[in-house]
């Protein structure tokens, strides 16, 4: 017997795909079979935040069964620590440091700005570098040897799967304000929350659903299966309709 395997979108109870079938005018949506398997994906290009939500993969068997998967979709937030202003005595080292958070992966590249222009570490004021740590959150650090007032203004990191961030640094003779960055000051890094999300990627995300994963149901018992924390199911009742 062919089974049919069909996606759900819960918040508005759409069916999205039949087979390989797609039932929506969202062209970001399709399904995906991979051959000799017995899993079928529902693919979801750039997905945003509107696209948060249960989804349920329904086998056609009888009664039919049901899988049903939750999807949080998470923007990678940007942070420098410090902002919005940094103070600087005038001859020490500047050390702004990028956070990038919630993304599903490092970002490609991180480049910096100094008042909209590229900075680049090669040029003939010399002393200017940047180290990048790449993980679950990546890290990098703009180092700015023997600051001088011309060194002033605004500093923008640019994750490549991130929005900006700036920062606006003061670098002062004379006057020493309270939250100055002093030379050999280590910064004292924010505590970074890592919340147990499901991530998705800024431009593919895929939900899995496997019929091996659901098997059919003994003749004496029946009836649809659910994960561990699937929500209760919608009335038997309720019929899809393709849109």
């Amino acid at each position: 017997m062919l089974l049919q395997v069909s996606w759900v979108r819960h918040r508005d109870i759409h069916l999205l795909t039949v087979g390989r079938y797609t039932y929506t005018s969202d062209q970001r949506f399709r399904a995906i079979h991979h051959p000799h398997t017995e899993d079928w994906s529902l693919q979801i290009k750039y997905p945003q935040h509107r696209d948060s939500g249960i989804y349920e993969c329904q086998i056609s068997t009888t009664p039919h069964m049901s899988h049903f998967v939750h999807l949080n979709v998470i923007e990678p937030s940007t942070e420098i620590i410090g902002a919005p202003d940094l103070y600087i005595e005038s001859g020490s080292t500047i050390n702004l440091t990028c956070v990038v958070k919630d993304s599903p992966e490092p970002p490609a590249y991180i480049f910096w700005n100094h008042n909209n222009a590229i900075i680049s570490y090669d040029s003939p004021r010399g002393g200017v570098s940047v180290i990048t740590e790449k993980g679950d959150t990546t890290t990098s650090f703009l180092l700015i040897q023997n600051a001088r007032p011309s060194d002033s203004g605004q500093y923008t990191c640019n994750p490549s799967n991130a929005k900006s961030k700036s920062v606006t640094v003061h670098v002062l003779n004379g006057e020493y304000p309270a939250a100055m960055q002093r030379a050999g000051q280590p910064h004292h890094r924010a505590p970074l929350n890592h919340p147990l999300l499901v991530l998705v990627s800024a431009l593919v995300s895929s939900l899995l659903c496997s019929i091996g994963m659901l098997r059919l149901p003994s003749r004496s018992g029946g009836g649809r299966r659910t994960s561990a924390h699937s929500p209760p199911p919608p009335p038997s009742s309720t019929s899809f309709v393709p849109s």
